[in-house]
């Protein structure tokens, strides 16, 4: 008996904050994450701030769960493609996708950081998880020619730990990686506007160059 309504004390628990969690979700897409605000997500739940404590201890503890929803997201997302066979063009056009899908989102872990808050170490791990899925596309492909950066490499591989891929691999897919979210992110803030040309040409040729 005892187990049972411990269980189901939990399972309640999970819900309201899922129900947080999206609440907090409406709000960052409105207002983004600076303007996060736990009393209003309370009264929107139908309990007091001094409640919702018991859910999340802080802001700074839902802003974690929120960044690591995300990345969780983005990995699966990538993930699933990849299995289908999805080449490395087809993976940056899945992110840019999933980007445009919630721009708030996408912002909250490649945009500013957020001011007072630290993420804890384990949302580098998570978010580590979206670049293996590039380095293993980039490892099935033929390495190209070295650069200097690749020495470089060599010496600083902690990062891609797992990874038993030449240098020149994780070299192209980092550079891979920083182009595609320099147009995304250049785009999701509004800076084409008004240019006259269409973004997502503007990303299919980016691709081409890097392949």
């Amino acid at each position: 008996m005892g187990t049972g309504r411990t269980g189901s004390r939990e399972r309640y628990r999970a819900q309201v904050r899922e129900e947080i969690k999206q609440h907090a979700w409406e709000q960052i897409a409105t207002a983004g994450v600076s303007a996060l605000s736990l009393n209003a997500i309370a009264k929107r739940v139908g309990m007091s701030g001094p409640a919702l404590y018991w859910y999340f201890a802080n802001r700074d503890e839902l802003i974690t769960e929120l960044i690591r929803d995300a990345y969780h997201s983005l990995a699966d997302t990538l993930r699933e493609r990849s299995r289908a066979g999805a080449d490395v063009a087809a993976l940056a056009t899945t992110v840019r996708e999933w980007a445009l899908s919630d721009p708030q989102r996408y912002f909250l872990i490649y945009g500013t950081p957020v001011p007072g808050y630290h993420a804890p170490d384990d949302t580098t791990a998570i978010s580590s998880e979206i670049m293996t899925v590039l380095i293993e596309a980039f490892a099935a492909q033929p390495p190209g020619e070295p650069t200097p950066f690749d020495a470089h490499l060599e010496n600083h591989r902690d990062w891609a730990d797992g990874h038993a891929v030449p240098a020149v691999t994780l070299h192209r897919a980092l550079s891979f990686w920083t182009r595609v979210h320099g147009v995304i992110s250049l785009e999701l803030a509004g800076h084409f506007a008004g240019m006259g040309f269409d973004p997502a040409l503007l990303f299919a040729e980016e691709l081409n160059t890097l392949r």
